[in-house]
């Protein structure tokens, strides 16, 4: 589907957050202007996930499983709307470089509209969560709590889903420092609810596992206020008429849906792949698992920053290719990539260097045999972690510019082939050679540098420069 546009809308593609055309479209500065906010506004999600386990990991190694697996589980539910509904910030982006900025708020509706759905059809699958946990061999005192945790925070999945449609709209417009606001709000009140709420502190009762799950969702809620009260600003109304967009728009919603469902798709496989290979080393038991876990928090420290600058990517990508500038979308991707490997490359450094110091800030608070006989487990997978983080640039940054670009089938495709090719090999190794934890991380490592070399292979083609969402009219 095409939608037309006049070719007047060329003057958007040099006027893209103010720069002038002497100074260069897609240049570093540009980047930066939405990649900053956004990297601080993803490191909030990030330091909101890690001090829940950290605080847990106080009270013992099976709190902090149980939530980090419950946690796990509800995002994975929530992940085909997620991603369906993330393909908001493109398609902004899109309407905003061919000048159309009537239509970026239409949008921002449609996103709504399936966020609420969802919100409502996803309270009702609390039996299958539960279900996916009986069948995934964890250990049985960290089934309650894990009950509990997912239970909770299922209970705000429409919290989470509009927060994420309203976010993608002022990523695509370029308004990033918006959605860091909100995340900093979101973050302070988290952590300061999580304090209170699972130590008891205050007065408030010590609620521990079900503390943590409530925290969660007192903090989403006042990120989402924030937004929502900058979405309806006078300002923002007149400029994109708010309020004329509170219709459905079956041509919008058309191609939000087509655009938007591989990367919903692709995400769901992708979590759930990635949720089973959790569940898989928690299967080894609670001192491996612990072990696992910390070292995944360590990984999402390294990832989700970069989830900041992959959003500036699509956003740029997506509005150069909307005014119709493939060559300055390739620019942009460039420069993102650069920007990865300077963060990457500092991360590398650090968990190759301490990776022990890192583990230890996981101890609890009273003395435990079973934190000491993990630490040497969980030294080993902190340490491999920074064999690939180079990789996992390189894989964000090129598959965020094929889908800024709208070439979101092919994306899903190499991503979720790549993932599951790495979760059955991990299963493999633990299921059916019963390897142990660190030869089975070994290959986990092993395995990402693949996806990072399938989404080069793909972008070199170079048929996403081809590719046009919002075209010329004439054409």
């Amino acid at each position: 589907m095409k939608i037309f546009v006049s070719r007047d809308a060329v003057k958007y593609r040099f006027q893209t957050m103010g720069h002038s055309l002497s100074e260069g479209p897609g240049n570093l500065r540009e980047l930066l202007a939405i990649a900053l906010p956004m990297v601080v506004s993803q490191a909030c999600e990030t330091v909101m996930m890690f001090t829940d386990r950290l605080f847990l990991s106080r009270l013992g190694g099976v709190h902090m499983n149980a939530a980090m697996a419950g946690g796990l589980t509800c995002f994975l539910f929530m992940t085909f709307f997620i991603g369906t509904t993330g393909y908001t910030n493109a398609l902004v982006a899109q309407y905003f470089g061919a000048g159309r900025r009537e239509k970026c708020a239409l949008v921002v509706t449609q996103g709504g509209i399936i966020a609420l759905g969802a919100a409502v059809l996803l309270t009702l699958t609390l039996p299958l969560g539960h279900l996916y946990f009986a069948y995934s061999h964890i250990p049985p005192e960290q089934m309650p709590l894990q009950n509990a945790y997912f239970n909770i925070v299922m209970m705000g999945v429409g919290i989470a889903l509009l927060r994420n449609v309203l976010s993608c709209f002022f990523s695509g417009i370029g308004k990033t420092a918006v959605v860091m606001q909100a995340s900093l709000l979101s973050m302070l009140v988290n952590v300061g609810a999580n304090y209170l709420l699972i130590f008891g502190k205050c007065g408030f009762p010590a609620l521990g596992v079900r503390g943590a799950a409530y925290g969660t969702l007192i903090g989403g809620a006042s990120g989402l206020v924030v937004i929502v009260v900058a979405y309806l600003g006078r300002e923002n109304r007149r400029a994109y008429g708010v309020f004329e967009a509170l219709r459905f728009d079956k041509t919008i919603m058309s191609l939000l849906l087509r655009l938007g469902y591989p990367a919903g798709l692709e995400l769901f496989l992708n979590l759930l792949a990635f949720t089973s290979i959790v569940m898989a080393f928690h299967s080894y038991g609670l001192a491996a698992g612990a072990a696992a876990t910390i070292a995944f928090n360590w990984d999402m420290v390294s990832f989700i920053p970069l989830v900041g600058m992959n959003i500036a990517v699509t956003s740029l990508v997506g509005r150069y290719m909307g005014a119709g500038e493939p060559p300055v979308a390739h620019r942009v991707t460039m420069t993102g990539l650069r920007l990865a490997f300077c963060y990457s490359g500092a991360l590398l450094l650090v968990f190759a260097c301490f990776p022990g110091d890192l583990v230890r800030m996981f101890r609890p608070q009273e003395a435990s045999l079973a934190f000491e006989s993990m630490l040497p487990t969980a030294t080993f997978m902190v340490r491999l972690i920074s064999f690939y983080v180079l990789a996992d640039a390189v894989g964000c940054i090129f598959s965020r510019a094929l889908r800024g670009a709208g070439d979101t089938f092919w994306a899903m495709c190499l991503s979720v082939g790549t993932h599951w090719a790495l979760a059955l090999s991990v299963l493999a190794m633990i299921r059916i050679f019963h390897a142990s934890p660190e030869a089975s991380w070994s290959v986990l490592v092993l395995m990402v540098f693949l996806i990072g070399g399938a989404f080069y292979l793909r972008y070199r083609g170079g048929a996403w420069r081809s590719l046009r969402i919002v075209s010329w009219e004439g054409e």
